[in-house]
């Protein structure tokens, strides 16, 4: 009997494709389950917004940085050392630690008494949750074969949209109970969004134990490529954070020669321009959100500098692929309107219709949790039955995520009816999410299996520094500067729909021949193929 992500084929030449077996899809099964959990913690800050805007003093602007940046840079920071961690240690062991991590932190945030103590605890909840995507990912292409891999990362996926309508249901109920329970505050002083964030965020460490129970799969085999453990894997795990880490990342240059810090220091001194330019121009209001994304930008152009010196055949193949950048990049552009929407969809609703925290979690949570769950399910089979007819099939369905839902947006955040606001939104909820599964299979595709996990956490770092940091961001910028007006602060991200339509059109055009070559660019850059 074969154990599940172990390839059957006697021929290493050619190994026999595998089938997806029972437990391949019980794992699964927890996977979506922790990624449920994952966007119950990120944004359920979406239904409480109103609240703490009001408790805390802040504007539309800090909620978007604390949804978005504050969240965003540091999940992408410590996602490239946990990505690489996850090529190479048990994946299984770091997701259960990294679930136990940002669960404890959702729960401090419902602690915090000011914007600053909030900051910090998104930003635990952001480096807790930079360990499950990276090895899920890598968990998922070692348990699926590869004509299957877009469907799994698609049901995977559905775990985001699960997760963002539960949020709304189960964070309005409880803030309107505890509130009617306890109209002066509760237990220490604790006021309906403070006991909301305790309440999603400790059932995590629960599911952490379940977690763990799960098994290993060779790494690879799958694919006819069984790849051996690697030795001392922390050591590389913290190598790397030294790469990625400032003030660490000075460290890190420095190692590799005078000319690598030379040339360290002078992108930080243009950065450090631009965000004191960008502060200037847009007001010290937004210094912090400015000095984080520096710190973003920096932190990667550091990691990404490391790489090409210790590993040129991963660096050839991620940052030295077009085919790759633009599919990342692009659907990094429909993230940055798809997060700006799903979170200010509910305090939106709130402010002009009028609805109460508990009705918008049946009116725009449950929707959007179906809308997600159908878009992204139905994107990841179209991506793969494309994918048979033409090797960029997958790209094709991630374009249409991006161009498809622009019309229902508009007409959702403009009209006066609630009703419609809700069925628009539905609409372009259900074409965006149809545009992440291929995108994210096809990232996959374009690496070797021991580069996967490094693979996920560049993905990932354009829907995070790109989409998350900024979708969101800018909506809220927009709103606080035009009297609040959030209508306009959200359509206003549609601005990033050309972006990547020339993004994904390249990467349609580019995708095949990068596919074909694949082999043929890891050896050049130095690897070593059966």
């Amino acid at each position: 009997m074969t154990e599940p992500g172990t390839a059957t084929s006697t021929d290493p030449t050619h190994p026999q494709e595998q089938e997806a077996t029972a437990y391949s899809w019980y794992v699964l099964s927890i996977l979506v389950l922790v990624y449920v959990l994952n966007f119950v913690d990120r944004q359920i800050l979406s239904i409480l917004a109103n609240d703490i805007k009001k408790d805390l003093s802040l504007t539309d602007a800090d909620l978007g940085f604390l949804y978005g940046t504050a969240f965003a840079v540091f999940y992408s920071l410590f996602g490239i050392p946990l990505g690489r961690l996850a090529d190479s240690w048990h994946r299984v062991r770091l997701m259960s630690a990294g679930l136990a991590l940002w669960s404890l932190m959702t729960a401090v945030s419902g602690l915090s008494r000011t914007g600053g103590q909030l900051t910090a605890a998104r930003i635990g909840v952001g480096v807790g949750e930079a360990t499950a995507s990276p090895a899920a990912y890598s968990l998922i292409s070692d348990y699926f074969p590869q004509r299957l891999r877009a469907t799994a990362l698609s049901i995977y996926s559905s775990g985001l949209f699960l997760g963002g309508g539960l949020s709304l249901l189960v964070g309005g109920l409880i803030v309107e109970q505890w509130n009617a329970a306890y109209p002066a505050g509760g237990p220490f002083g604790l006021v309906g969004w403070q006991a909301a964030f305790m309440a999603v965020g400790l059932p995590g460490v629960l599911l952490a134990l379940l977690v763990a129970t799960l098994r290993e799969p060779i790494r690879g085999a799958i694919d006819g490529l069984p790849t051996p453990s690697v030795e001392r894997p922390f050591k590389g795990f913290f190598a790397e954070l030294v790469t990625v880490i400032p003030p660490l990342t000075l460290i890190g240059a420095a190692r590799r020669g005078a000319m690598a810090l030379i040339a360290n220091l002078a992108v930080a001194v243009v950065i450090a321009g631009g965000v004191y330019a960008l502060t200037m121009l847009l007001g010290r209001p937004t210094r912090q959100q400015w000095i984080f994304v520096g710190v973003g930008l920096y932190a990667v152009y550091s990691w990404a500098s490391a790489l090409r010196a210790r590993d040129l055949p991963t660096f050839r193949l991620i940052w030295g692929t077009p085919a790759f950048l633009c599919t990342t990049l692009g659907y990094g552009m429909v993230a940055f309107t798809s997060y700006a929407t799903s979170y200010w969809a509910a305090p939106y609703a709130e402010r002009v219709f009028a609805i109460a925290k508990g009705d918008l979690g049946w009116f725009i949570g449950a929707p959007g949790a179906l809308a997600g769950f159908l878009g992204v399910i139905i994107g990841g089979r179209i991506a793969d039955h494309l994918y048979k007819r033409h090797s960029a099939g997958r790209i094709m369905v991630t374009l249409f995520g991006l161009i498809a839902p622009i019309v229902p947006m508009v007409i959702a955040f403009r009209t006066d009816s609630f009703a419609t606001f809700v069925a628009m939104l539905f609409v372009a909820q259900t074409m965006s999410s149809s545009a992440l599964g291929g995108a994210a299979a096809t990232s996959q595709s374009l690496v070797l299996p021991r580069m996967r996990g490094t693979a996920t956490a560049t993905f990932f770092l354009a829907t995070t520094l790109v989409g998350l940091a900024l979708g969101p961001f800018m909506a809220g910028y927009v709103s606080a500067t035009n009297g609040d007006d959030l209508s306009l602060g959200v359509l206003s991200t549609l601005a990033a729909a050309p972006i990547g339509l020339v993004l994904l059109i390249v990467a349609i055009r580019s995708v095949p021949g990068a596919l074909a070559s694949l082999d043929q660019r890891a050896r050049a850059a130095g690897e070593t193929l059966a």
